[in-house]
């Protein structure tokens, strides 16, 4: 009923724009005071993309695409990635430990980003800049021209990594007139921020540059208890952070220019706390109920998750730097034009957390160098384009060069000892014994056993990455109705890891508790197979010695074949009809983590008590998508109404499943994911004052496992699901609106209201599938109003961002530390969707 009520109230937001439009739809603005829209379209014909690496109207393109204009973005306040999921249905965008860790998912496919070494299924790219990861590419986009959204493959003309789409993201270019545009901005939760940009030429005609800057700020969503610390700050998911953005447009003939763009940002933030959703259902009697209470900490109220009260001691803080440089020269040349854009870019960032989210110090990761991610990489695009005759014709090659670095380490806390000493002696002694390690489980050892604070592990893995592809895309038109697209790349991939691992105080505390576990087992069996369930604990892997001055090399090149091809058939200038194949490829990996198995690897098992073992093969398959579309595009109403939609099939082959047990990350190649559906989406034109875009995705998106595939993934993951259960984060529906409506003010002012609303159904936030990690359906809605003059000089505006504070996971998980029952049964933590926000913006034009 909730969620009910709040669709209504976004359809009757919706429907009030109509409403007070209703009268200006028939009427005519006056000729000698238009409203001002230079930066948005006006019609159909005006709306274009570069979704096939050429700029041409967005009705003639054979593709899923929804493309989101300057002024849509600045009417729904979007500065990022995240924000862009609101316009764009089938669009989910999450973040977890640190939003350098965000995953953007399409149709319900997508990667999850904890793991390095694992690409995008989703690409983004920036000005033609492919960015490695999706939390690489998280960050103010600063004056964006305009963001199209691809659905389906497209790893033909934009590379790899995007078997589920592309966010293919264009800033304006510098202007050879000058320009001022600034705007401040304040809102609650302290956030105060700001952008501008100068642009204008340097030299007539022939050199003109642009520079932007923004700095925002903002405390945090959650009250933290620190208790003993050693963390201070009682904020956590706060902002704080700047970004500076120069070009330089070089035209010195008619046939010749180069776009240079160079760019930095720098975020230090405290980010990201999660907090306790589920307490433990463990049934058995002689487990404590809440182990974090008996050490004399909080983990929060499970029943009241959206207090937005969290608990850690150890501080989560993380920075940021991202940077690089690129070149794009365009240069008509014989019958085509040849274009090279070559970049370099550095990203790095310094992230950790408190690894058990309550005030009781059993592990976290610290966040200096020892967990750290740096990614550098530098790429060259060349191809060249024309057409001849009936033949569009596209000719290119690719080659990137990615070295990744980075470091992981896992320490246990003063109170990791007593914690496995209550919950072992609960199950042996019926009681909580604090002291149980060193005197009820080890009377053999003198002392006991204990692990010692600060001990851990302390892992380097570095990754060397090539990628080299040939690629041609031609079109053949058989006539004005009727056309023939066909794609083919071919790719190759090369990956080099070195890895070197060792632990922090050499695994000891691990190796006594085998041993004292085994004598355990031959004096008291009884007592050894009540611990049989939660032994896991004693040798977790991040303790475990078998990685003391482990180094390990793993190399792989995989020669993959990919391509497309689309049949488009114009019955009139306002209908076209398509269909289309497409093969989309993702490269494999390697799992950048410790994984470890008993006997061999055939039996692996991360997180096992008797693993001392570490695998040595840690490489996961490429993952391939065959794509079926069959759609149309559709102007009506004099050019004013755009509807396109089409019905897609996509089979997922190898797709590559990241999965957190609670313990460590588990990479599993799942033989067949199928997503199948349908996209609509429309933009009208109502009248010079009213605009309406929306759409909805219907994404079917499941499993296909056989009964062996299934106990495989349970066994490796504590999957939860069945042979055709649907993905997490994947909605079956989704369905976006927004309205913008501008109100003349008497000859020189005027009022412009924006409304857009987001709706995804349930889904399950675990990838696990744990039913505890269910969302339920929510709306997430954005309103905006501002005044000004119509020349848009200034204008002032009030804006709120999840209107009806809606409250919804982004991401639920097991926590490991806590209680220590089955996945099915233990605590779960989740990481929430921010509250609603609110505040005014004062924008200066020049």
């Amino acid at each position: 009923m909730r969620t009910k009520s709040k669709l209504c109230l976004a359809v009757s937001g919706a429907t009030l724009i109509a409403a007070i439009a209703s009268p200006a739809v028939s009427q005519t603005t006056p000729a000698a005071r238009p409203v001002a829209t230079a930066d948005a379209p006006r019609s159909v014909d005006e709306i274009v993309v570069t979704a096939q690496k050429k700029t041409e109207n967005l009705q003639n393109v054979p593709i899923v695409v929804t493309t989101v204009t300057r002024q849509l973005l600045q009417d729904s306040g979007v500065k990022d990635i995240k924000d862009l999921a609101l316009l764009a249905p089938g669009l989910l965008v999450t973040s977890t430990t640190s939003e350098a860790s965000t995953t953007a998912r399409i149709r319900g496919i997508g990667t999850v980003g904890d793991n390095a070494g694992l690409e995008s299924s989703v690409g983004i790219v920036i000005d033609g800049v492919y960015r490695p990861r999706n939390g690489v590419g998280f960050g103010d986009l600063g004056n964006v021209e305009r963001i199209e959204v691809l659905k389906g493959p497209q790893g033909t003309l934009f590379g790899k990594s995007a078997t589920a789409g592309v966010i293919n993201i264009l800033t304006a270019a510098p202007k050879n007139e000058f320009g001022l545009d600034a705007e401040l901005e304040a809102g609650n939760y302290g956030a105060i921020g700001g952008s501008a940009e100068i642009t204008g030429p340097i030299v007539k005609d022939r050199l003109a540059a642009s520079l932007y800057f923004a700095d925002r700020q903002r405390d945090g969503f959650f009250d933290v208890d620190t208790g003993p610390g050693p963390r201070t700050s009682t904020h956590d998911t706060n902002r704080d952070f700047y970004t500076i953005r120069g070009q330089l447009l070089f035209t010195p003939t008619d046939t010749f220019k180069a776009r240079v763009i160079a760019d930095y940002s720098k975020r230090h933030e405290e980010c990201c706390i999660a907090v306790i959703t589920r307490a433990s259902q463990e049934p058995a009697p002689n487990l404590a109920n809440n182990i974090v209470a008996a050490l004399g900490g909080n983990d929060g109220d499970p029943a009241h998750p959206y207090r937005r009260q969290a608990y850690a001691n150890q501080p989560d803080g993380q920075r940021v730097r991202d940077g690089g440089v690129s070149l794009q020269a365009d240069w008509d040349v014989g019958p085509g034009t040849l274009t090279s854009v070559s970049a370099y870019r550095d990203w790095r960032t310094i992230a950790g957390f408190d690894a058990d989210f309550s005030t009781a110090d059993i592990d976290y990761l610290p966040p200096d160098k020892s967990n750290s991610t740096r990614f550098r990489t530098f790429s060259q695009e060349l191809r060249y384009a024309g057409t001849s005759g009936n033949l569009d014709w596209l000719i290119g090659g690719f080659y990137s060069h990615e070295r990744l670095n980075q470091n992981t380490s896992v320490r246990v806390g003063s109170d990791f000892t007593p914690y496995l000493s209550l919950l072992f002696s609960s199950l042996v002694e019926g009681a909580p014994d604090p002291t149980f390690l060193q005197t009820g489980l080890t009377f053999p050892f003198v002392g006991g056993v204990n692990y010692a604070a600060g001990s851990g592990s302390l892992d380097r893995y570095r990754q060397l990455d090539k990628t080299y592809a040939l690629f041609t895309n031609e079109t053949y038109h058989f006539s004005d109705a009727l056309s023939f697209n066909v794609g083919l790349r071919y790719s190759i991939d090369q990956k080099v890891l070195n890895q070197n691992s060792t632990n922090i105080g050499g695994g000891a505390g691990c190796a006594a508790a085998n041993a004292a576990f085994g004598i355990l087992e031959a004096v008291n069996p009884e007592a050894a197979a009540q611990l049989a369930s939660v032994n896991e604990t004693m040798c977790l892997p991040f303790l475990s010695p078998g990685y003391n001055n482990f180094t390990n090399r793993q190399s792989h090149t995989e020669h993959v074949p990919t391509g497309t091809a689309k049949l488009a058939y114009r019955f009139s200038p306002e209908l076209m009809v398509y269909a289309s194949y497409a093969r989309g490829y993702k490269a494999g990996g390697f799992n950048l983590d410790r994984v470890e198995c008993t006997v061999g690897e055939a039996d692996c098992l991360p997180g096992s008590a008797a693993v001392v073992t570490p695998i040595r093969n840690t490489r996961f398959q490429d993952e391939t998508n065959n794509a079926f579309e069959v759609g149309e595009k559709a102007t009506l109403l004099d050019r004013k109404l755009l509807l396109n939609a089409a019905l897609f099939y996509q089979s997922y082959k190898n797709f590559q499943l990241n999965t957190f047990n609670g313990l460590v990350f588990v990479v599993d190649s799942i033989p067949k994911v199928i997503s199948k559906g349908i996209d609509a989406d429309f933009v009208w034109f109502a009248s010079p004052k009213l605009t309406f875009q929306g759409g909805i995705t219907v994404a079917d998106t499941r499993y296909h496992l056989t009964g062996t595939e299934l106990a495989d993934l349970e066994l490796r993951t504590g999957f939860q699901g069945g042979r055709h259960s649907r993905l997490s984060l994947a909605p079956l529906y989704s369905a976006s609106l927004s309205g913008t409506y501008t109100q003349p003010i008497g000859e020189d002012y005027q009022l412009r209201f924006n409304m857009g609303a987001k709706y995804s159904s349930h889904y399950n936030t675990g990838s696990d599938l744990d039913p505890g990690k269910e969302q339920k359906g929510y709306i997430l809605a954005n309103a905006r109003l501002g005044f000004g003059p119509r020349n848009k000089r200034w204008a002032v505006e009030m804006w709120t961002e999840n209107l009806f504070d809606t409250h919804y996971k982004q991401v639920a998980f097991d926590n490991g530390f806590q209680n220590v029952p089955t996945n099915a049964t233990g605590v779960l933590d989740a990481f929430l969707g921010a509250p609603r926000t609110f505040g005014a913006t004062l924008r200066l034009h020049y």
